[in-house]
């Protein structure tokens, strides 16, 4: 008995990395799979392949599992229905969506041109979106579906030369509250993760020095994308039903909650400020609560567990 068992899941990018370890853990919990994958390169430049995810589908049928494969791309809205639609014709039924799938076209921000730009949003931010969209009245009819979709740290506490990448996994954290928030009356669910894994984006990281060396050596060795696919799977479950609207990041063996933006400080005026009053008086008051401009690697300086 898995924790999956009778269900159907969608996994994109499920032809490589974290989308691959979902897919094939998600059959082993006992899911019939629709494995997508576009298959084409990890800047999304290419012409795809149905190679990726048709092999993830016939490695999990090999293994007695259930699963077809899909080789369209998330940022076309047809093509995601038509992912759902295939769920539902194949199998009779679509229970949950986890969505990994994205590009990196990295760069610092003034020299970044405005395709690099809308080529990450399309794929983080409007593929969410897609995926999202195209399921949620399916899963509002039948009052039961769950969200598992995507963030970075690179959104959440930032990292230079990913301000594309940044800007989408943070407004996936936005859509996924408020899918979540609508959703919780038709138990329908949305959740996040923010994984620590080592994947061809990952990968891609160029190695300046020797800190940055001894870091992605870390990484490589202690954070892999099937430790990120036991969450993925877990909040597909019906036994975790009561977990929706969360942020959670996967880093080796440790699963952390992030927090969520509230209040920190405030500070009043009765006679109301001016920039000159704000400059003397408010900005001096909060400076102890302000956040610095350290990367994720000044956030998480350890080595995993």
């Amino acid at each position: 008995m898995g924790v999956l068992d009778g269900k159907v899941v969608l996994v994109t990018g499920g032809g490589n990395g974290i989308g691959k370890e979902c897919a094939l853990l998600a059959a082993r919990e006992g899911a019939k799979v629709v494995v997508n994958d576009l298959g084409g390169s990890l800047k999304g430049d290419e012409e795809g392949s149905a190679g990726p995810a048709e092999a993830v589908a016939a490695e999990i049928r090999k293994a007695g599992g259930e699963a077809v494969s899909n080789s369209e791309s998330v940022t076309d809205y047809t093509a995601v229905a038509g992912m759902v639609t295939q769920a539902l014709d194949t199998y009779g039924r679509l229970d949950a969506i986890i969505n990994p799938a994205g590009i990196l076209r990295d760069g610092m921000f003034h020299k970044m041109s405005e395709a690099d730009w809308k080529g990450v949003i399309d794929v983080h931010l409007h593929g969410s979106f897609n995926v999202t969209r195209a399921a949620i009245e399916y899963f509002r009819e039948n009052e039961h579906g769950s969200f598992v979709l995507f963030t970075s740290t690179s959104g959440l506490i930032g990292n230079i030369g990913q301000a594309n990448y940044a800007a989408a996994k943070l407004g996936i954290a936005g859509l996924s509250r408020v899918v979540a928030m609508e959703g919780a009356a038709k138990n329908v669910r949305s959740n996040i993760i923010a994984p620590f894994a080592w994947t061809r984006m990952i990968a891609s990281i160029p190695v300046k020095d020797e800190a940055s060396a001894k870091r992605v050596e870390r990484m490589k060795n202690g954070m892999r994308a099937d430790q990120v696919a036991q969450l993925g799977v877990a909040l597909c479950a019906d036994t975790a039903a009561h977990v929706s609207g969360q942020i959670f990041g996967v880093r080796g063996n440790e699963v952390i909650l992030f927090d969520q933006p509230r209040p920190v400080k405030s500070l009043a005026r009765l006679e109301g400020w001016t920039p000159d009053t704000l400059i003397e008086h408010c900005f001096p008051a909060m400076n102890g609560s302000f956040f610095s401009l350290g990367a994720s690697a000044s956030v998480f300086p350890y080595d995993p567990v």
